[in-house]
């Protein structure tokens, strides 16, 4: 079975107020076909986390490690983690003008299966992703997200999820800025990758109401850099009830 592990993680950032330790020991372990929800207040280090699994160079990994399948994920480079199964879907997708979404995604899929997908059969394949996602077949021709709204990139970043079928997916805050109908929609794409590919996926989150549509099987809460408590799906309605300020209150 494949695993995500992450031990002691230590990450920080260079800022223009110096070095500011962002994580402080974190252990995270995800099997394949397991959903782990990571919920806080701003500022926990849910986002660095991600981010420093995904290979940002803004971010410094001082210490600790992160494994896929027993391999150092710390000692590859960005494609290399693409090509390995992981793949992050960010909470500001960014715009790439000149590149058109379907030369995108086929680029993508021929670098990480390492041969081109024969055409007939990956058309079909986009077009029929592109519908369950509700996504006009126009947005095939156009930029990567390039005048998309925000409902519309977080789709097309759920779209690439499906295509690409990755073993492991960082969904940052994937909830943020979508009304009702769009969390649904993008949930339901989730859920997709997830039963199809037995997905392992990492969810960042401030709020519950993704979690109504994902199910997680394991929720982790995150203060101050740090696990300050893990459990099951409880948890998350605990923390809808009460807040996160008991741990706040603990932290300080």
């Amino acid at each position: 079975m494949s695993t995500l592990k992450i031990e002691d993680l230590h990450v920080s950032v260079d800022t223009d107020q110096g070095t500011k330790q962002i994580l402080r020991g974190v252990d995270l372990t995800i099997n394949k076909g397991e959903i782990h929800a990571v919920m806080g207040p701003n500022g926990s280090g849910k986002s660095t986390l991600a981010y420093a699994i995904a290979g940002h160079p803004k971010y410094t990994v001082d210490s600790g490690s992160i494994t896929l399948d027993g391999e150092q994920v710390l000692d590859m480079t960005v494609d290399q983690r693409a090509k390995a199964g992981l793949f992050l879907a960010m909470q500001y997708p960014v715009e790439i003008p000149g590149v058109t979404n379907s030369n995108f995604l086929r680029t993508a899929k021929t670098a990480i299966d390492g041969e081109q997908p024969a055409i007939r059969t990956w058309i079909k394949e986009v077009r029929g992703a592109m519908e369950k996602l509700r996504m006009d077949s126009s947005f095939a021709e156009r930029n990567v997200n390039e005048g998309f709204s925000g409902g519309e990139k977080k789709r097309n970043e759920i779209l690439q999820l499906e295509l690409l079928k990755p073993k492991f997916a960082v969904l940052d805050e994937t909830d943020s800025g979508l009304d009702v109908d769009a969390l649904k929609i993008v949930s339901e794409g989730v859920n997709r990758a997830h039963q199809s590919t037995d997905l392992g996926i990492l969810l960042i989150t401030h709020y519950t109401r993704i979690l109504r549509y994902i199910k997680p099987d394991f929720v982790h809460v995150f203060v101050a850099g740090r696990v300050a408590e893990e459990g099951g799906p409880e948890l998350a309605s605990q923390l809808e009830d009460e807040g996160y300020d008991r741990f706040l209150t603990a932290a300080v």
